[in-house]
């Protein structure tokens, strides 16, 4: 997610008026777009994995939780920023409009869990890694991607989540207030904007613990 819900939603391009007819005149089924609650167990799932790794002290394990979740968390942003989106740019509003309502749901369970695993595990593993004794200014990188973990994760649960779910139930109303969507997600590509910008830093700061302080 960086300026993917921009480019995703067309709504650069298209204001309240366009929201509207587009929501009241394209068909979308209660099926298509209602939450599959399901998605928690992979959810539970995902966070027993992260507990497991953290318990058992292994290294390696624990790595592999940190980067996997990273990399998705990381991969999701730019996937949706520079390949969907310059795509979804060129296609007519109903399709733009017919994808979001079923991407919502999704994004839902997947970003705020790799929001919560990632950094949970990162700093599990720095902790575990002796990184924590570090003398500086060795120890100002460890403090700057501390910091800007936490922010992403705060945004991530308290932000773009809330977002994702009042922008999801305003469209499962027979009337959509496509002036309240519009301003909703333009506050969530801000959000979304920013995070891709601290993307690149966290992934310069992590180049550096893997090839030594």
């Amino acid at each position: 997610m960086n300026v993917r819900l921009r480019f995703i939603t067309g709504l650069h391009n298209f204001g309240a008026t366009d929201y509207d007819s587009a929501m009241s005149t394209s068909s979308v089924s209660d099926a298509d777009i209602r939450i599959d609650w399901r998605n928690l167990i992979w959810v539970a799932l995902a966070l027993a994995a992260m507990i497991a790794a953290i318990l058992s002290t292994n290294d390696w394990f624990l790595n592999f939780v940190h980067v996997i979740t990273g990399l998705l968390w990381t991969g999701i942003d730019l996937f949706m920023g520079f390949v969907i989106g310059p795509i979804m740019r060129r296609v007519a509003f109903p399709v733009r409009q017919a994808i979001t309502i079923r991407l919502m749901p999704r994004m839902m369970f997947i970003l705020p869990t790799l929001a919560v695993i990632a950094p949970t595990a990162g700093w599990f593993l720095a902790v575990q890694q002796g990184y924590l004794e570090l003398a500086f200014p060795e120890l100002w990188w460890l403090i700057a991607a501390l910091a800007i973990t936490t922010i992403l994760s705060i945004q991530g649960v308290a932000v773009l989540l809330p977002t994702n779910i009042m922008v999801y139930l305003e469209m499962r109303k027979s009337e959509p207030d496509g002036e309240r969507i519009g301003r909703l997600m333009r506050r969530y590509v801000r959000v979304v904007a920013f995070q891709g910008s601290m993307q690149v830093l966290i992934i310069i700061i992590m180049s550096r613990f893997a090839t030594g302080l």
